[in-house]
């Protein structure tokens, strides 16, 4: 269809109108957008690749490795999804209540958070579809917040209106479709409340469980920690190197099923690549049949999918973004296949 010139100027002039409405609605959310958008490229990290083949591997790991008081285990909350059960006509509860709190990211590098349950990510969310869901927000912090689920619901309890400081609102609805579902809040800047760590993961599972398969859940995310606009950290389950260190561990030739989401803000795109083996990809896991075999997924921000695959033989297997500056900074990780 052919566009007038005319057709143009009107758009433009929409444009406009809808930036201005934006500016009187959210005062200064403009402003702050604009600092977590525009700034300048990270540095190259200064990496010896003159070394020994054992070090040079894992170098660039070191200045984003976990804190040395962080032991095998301590964080498997965090990547081990409850398990599946099915549907019931009792109501699930879930309490997602904010608080403000300092978290070590990385070796000596920490960031103020502002975290649902007091965690980043916030607590796994897991369901089966038509569950009733009673979720409670308690605003322990200094700003509004609010809870927004990804997925289809109630337009009523979308999580769009603010909760105050000091105050608490309870979300009730009927969890689906299917799938993989991110939450997080929706209260502007949302990069800026993302960033801080204002997200989590929910799987809402079919009425029959999946194959039996060992699953893991690996949330993406980035954390400015001098607060220039720009992520410094990126970690998988909110710290950086963790599974560079302590490896996910399975047995050779089992299934294996990875609950995968991008919360990163305000990076444009991530990835997620699998060394020496492929996987069928299940986009946002809505669908009963793979849309691709490969051994990389992109994915925006938000995005997510369900990955299944088997390591035939034992060894270590490396995954990490294709985006070399998260990799770098503390998204590389193995699977060991045992």
């Amino acid at each position: 269809m052919a566009i007038r010139r005319r057709d143009l100027f009107g758009l433009g002039s929409a444009a406009g109108a809808l930036g201005l409405l934006v500016d009187l609605a959210w005062p200064g959310a403009k402003r702050t957008a604009a600092r977590y958008s525009n700034a300048a490229p990270l540095p190259l990290l200064d990496i010896d690749c003159a070394s020994d083949s054992s070090a040079a591997a894992t170098a660039y790991a070191r200045k984003f490795a976990p804190p040395g008081y962080v032991a095998a285990g301590s964080r498997d909350a965090f990547h081990t999804p409850p398990p599946w059960t099915p549907r019931t006509t009792e109501v699930r509860q879930f309490d997602l209540s904010v608080i403000e709190t300092t978290l070590e990211v990385a070796d000596g590098q920490t960031v103020t958070a502002w975290a649902y349950g007091g965690t980043v990510p916030g607590p796994l969310v897991r369901a089966t579809v038509g569950d009733r869901l009673n979720v409670v927000l308690g605003n322990h912090g200094d700003c509004a917040h609010s809870v927004h689920f990804h997925g289809a619901h109630d337009v009523s309890q979308d999580g769009l209106g603010r909760v105050a400081k000091g105050e608490s609102h309870t979300y009730e609805f009927e969890a689906g479709p299917v799938g993989l579902h991110p939450y997080h809040c929706h209260v502007p800047p949302y990069a800026r409340h993302i960033g801080k760590g204002m997200h989590g993961v929910m799987i809402v599972d079919p009425p029959e469980a999946r194959p039996a398969a060992h699953e893991f859940v690996l949330s993406l995310c980035g954390f400015d920690v001098d607060g220039d606009g720009r992520n410094d950290v990126y970690t998988w389950n909110g710290m950086a190197g963790y599974y560079e260190r302590f490896p996910l561990k399975v047995p050779a030739g089992d299934l294996v099923r990875i609950y995968l989401i991008n919360m990163v803000e305000p990076d444009p795109i991530a990835s997620f690549h699998l060394h020496a083996q492929t996987f069928d990809v299940y986009r946002s896991g809505t669908s009963p049949s793979p849309h691709e075999h490969t051994d990389i997924v992109s994915l925006g921000p938000a995005e997510r999918a369900i990955l299944e695959f088997r390591l035939p033989r034992r060894g270590r297997y490396m995954f990490h973004p294709h985006q070399s500056h998260m990799a770098e900074r503390g998204a590389m990780g193995w699977i060991v296949a045992i």
